[in-house]
């Protein structure tokens, strides 16, 4: 509980109750609910767990609300096309169908047996799937498969994607699709006599440029008149999202053609032409989100004449029905501000949600009833220590004079909030300035324990969607193409700068946050301008070069839209790349590194390292073993937690309240100790 008077204590020094154990101790991550078809009783969804070395694992809720894991440890579910994964497992008739992660083959179980014990698929090979659907029309799965049977010496190769059915009884696999250089969500419709997909070629990521596909499927899988139903080209681009039948047997999809991603369906089972085309409700919302994984889902339906979906606008998620006989989206008042993975059908719904003071949840709709059936977080916390989201839009463009220009940039501002302590007399907060990654992505202002830990210890945070983030349209989006670490740069001091006029944050004592993308704009910003004090990356990017040249396939021609081709624009990316700039880097900064990472290798860490010791800045560096892109075991999450409040700490000079292992600082003496300014 809060003391009567708060106390007066440096910012960084108050003493919180939000300590990185919490952030784990107590925590999963939630994704794909599922539901099976042939039960409506069950629902199913995946829960990632730090305490158990991030293991993925598949729970049930049963008809009498019991729930229990289906997949025991040491199985872990996960799939690693794409690096990133998605559409770990689908379920049909109690059995479910998963990717293990450690040999990426597909296994089944059966839920009710006792103990569970999965059997395989699919045989060994060079091969990993994902985005799992079942087709009961011929007790088959689908599912897209990534080939890595090439060889990785040849760079002028890469791993194929393909669109494959596989026999559950002998793991028989048949090609049906092949030739694009990506594919996602295939599809049967409701009688199993039509297929849709999602498909997309370099350089376009899906967000960028995507067709929907549709093609009619005989008893032995052999398609015939395939027909692109919508999607752009290189002069046109188009992004599509979510293709799905309707169980009447009609095609939706998300296309962001008119600069929202709106809902869109096929009348009469056209060909895709304009006049076989209808918006099904156009409006200035996001009915989509960029595709990073698999399975990705904003709506559903709950019959065929009502349709359950999820939109952004301004950064903040609604709920919503659409029905189909009265023309009409009906708004659902709801206490949420992030709503995803959105799943319906057979009169059930469910989906992930999550507050500005409670942390995600899975809510089952059934029969007129809600149920939170899972939580990510089993802490309560009281609300006198939590920081209320506050969304502000600023001007922009330039970094620095803000009031010659028109362009504008969406943060969510997060003040100091501590019910037992109160700043020092005269005293402005050190401010932390985070860059979400992608960085075709978004933050939201739902319940966020690593904000809370920071803004609960004294900082400020302003959590940026700079020009180039998703929920505010395409036009807005596309404002990052050929502008990767100008715009972002421009808009996350911009940002910073905002908040100093306002009096909101002391100028000497501002930091930049990012992971991955975001630490790229770290390390742009800390070495292009003189805005920040300090700095943290995490797996962040110092060198595009090798970026370009050292990535998976999924993101190897990302940069081409961002930054220009490669190699013809070379040039650029060297001018760019804050490794080659290291002059003007002049500011301490702390890096976290998975030492597995196959998106950003560690080179990218270990290289600006180095040459901050060879120019006598302040700097430390903290590598984990068995970590990849994103950090998934608990000690690991606390440990890069804490070990940046203590390197704030000394740059700062404020002592934590923590009890914490400090980090080993190079060049420690460079630094300026200010305690108890």
């Amino acid at each position: 509980m809060p003391t009567t008077t708060p106390k007066q204590a440096p910012c960084g020094s108050w003493k919180s109750p939000i300590s990185a154990q919490i952030l784990t101790a107590k925590s999963v991550r939630l994704a794909e609910p599922r539901f099976d078809p042939t039960d409506d009783n069950s629902c199913y969804w995946l829960e990632s767990r730090p305490q158990e070395k991030g293991r993925n694992c598949i729970v049930k809720r049963d008809g009498t609300g019991n729930t229990f894991d289906v997949t025991p440890a040491p199985i872990n579910v996960r799939s690693k096309a794409h690096e990133y994964g998605g559409g770990h497992y689908c379920v049909n008739a109690g059995i479910i169908y998963f990717v293990l992660a450690d040999d990426q083959r597909i296994y089944s179980i059966d839920a009710a047996s006792e103990p569970a014990f999965p059997e395989a698929i699919t045989a060994k090979g060079p091969y990993r799937y994902a985005d799992l659907s079942f087709d009961s029309t011929r007790g088959q799965l689908l599912a897209v498969r990534e080939d890595h049977s090439t060889e990785p010496c040849d760079e002028n190769r890469e791993e194929r994607h393909q669109i494959v059915a596989i026999s559950i009884k002998d793991g028989a696999t048949q090609i049906l699709q092949q030739g694009c250089d990506f594919y996602s969500n295939p599809r049967l419709s409701p009688t199993g006599e039509q297929l849709s997909w999602l498909s997309w070629n370099h350089p376009h990521m899906p967000w960028d440029n995507s067709q929907v596909w549709c093609a009619n499927i005989n008893t032995d899988m052999q398609l015939s008149n395939i027909r692109k139903i919508a999607g752009g080209n290189s002069q046109a681009p188009e992004s599509c999202f979510q293709p799905s039948w309707s169980p009447d047997g009609q095609l939706y999809w998300v296309s962001d053609k008119n600069n929202w991603w709106n809902l869109y369906r096929l009348n009469n089972n056209g060909s895709g032409t304009d006049s076989d085309t209808e918006c099904v409700f156009e409006m200035a919302a996001e009915f989509a989100t960029p595709q990073w994984v698999f399975g990705m889902s904003c709506y559903g339906f709950i019959d065929a004449d009502n349709l359950l979906c999820c939109y952004s606008q301004d950064g903040q998620w609604q709920l919503a029905c659409i029905d189909f006989e009265q023309h009409t989206l009906n708004q659902l008042d709801t206490p949420y501000s992030d709503i995803s993975a959105l799943i319906a059908g057979n009169g059930r719904a469910a989906f992930l949600c999550a507050s500005t003071t409670t942390a995600q949840e899975l809510l089952l709709i059934d029969g007129g009833q809600n149920t939170i059936v899972a939580r990510s977080s089993a802490t309560t916390l009281d609300s006198d220590y939590l920081a209320a989201p506050q969304a502000i839009t600023y001007s922009t463009g330039n970094g620095s004079d803000n009031t010659d220009n028109n362009e504008q940039a969406h943060a969510f501002y997060y003040p100091p909030c501590n019910a037992d302590y109160q700043p020092m007399a005269n005293e402005q907060p050190p401010l932390i300035v985070l860059a979400h990654g992608g960085p075709t992505g978004a933050s939201e202002s739902s319940l966020n324990l690593k904000i809370q830990y920071w803004s609960s210890r004294g900082f400020a945070v302003l959590d940026v969607n700079y020009r180039g983030s998703s929920g505010y349209g395409r036009v807005y989006r596309d404002k990052l193409k050929n502008n990767w670490g100008i715009t972002d740069v421009e808009d996350v001091c911009a940002g910073a700068n905002y908040l100093i006029k306002k009096g909101l944050a002391d100028k000497d004592r501002v930091a930049i946050k990012g992971s991955s993308a975001g630490g790229y704009t770290v390390l742009a910003a800390l070495t292009f301008s003189d805005t920040f004090k300090a700095g943290c990356s995490l797996y962040g990017i110092g060198d595009l070069q090798t970026l370009a040249t050292d990535t998976h396939k999924f993101e190897s021609r990302y940069l081409d839209a961002l930054i220009g081709p490669w190699p013809e624009t070379k040039d650029i990316y060297l001018d760019r790349s804050p490794i080659n700039h290291i002059d003007k880097l002049n500011c301490p900064v702390i890096f976290f590194q998975g030492l597995d990472d196959k998106v950003v290798p560690p080179n990218q860490a270990e290289d600006m390292f180095g040459a901050l010791i060879q120019k006598g800045i302040a700097t430390a560096y903290v590598p984990f073993k068995g970590e990849g892109h994103g950090f998934r075991q608990a000690p690991n999450i606390e440990r890069a937690l804490e070990g940046e409040l203590d390197f704030y700490g000394k740059v700062f000079g404020f002592t934590p309240r923590d009890d914490i292992k400090p980090v080993e600082i190079k060049n420690a003496d460079s630094l300026i100790q200010k305690e108890g300014r």
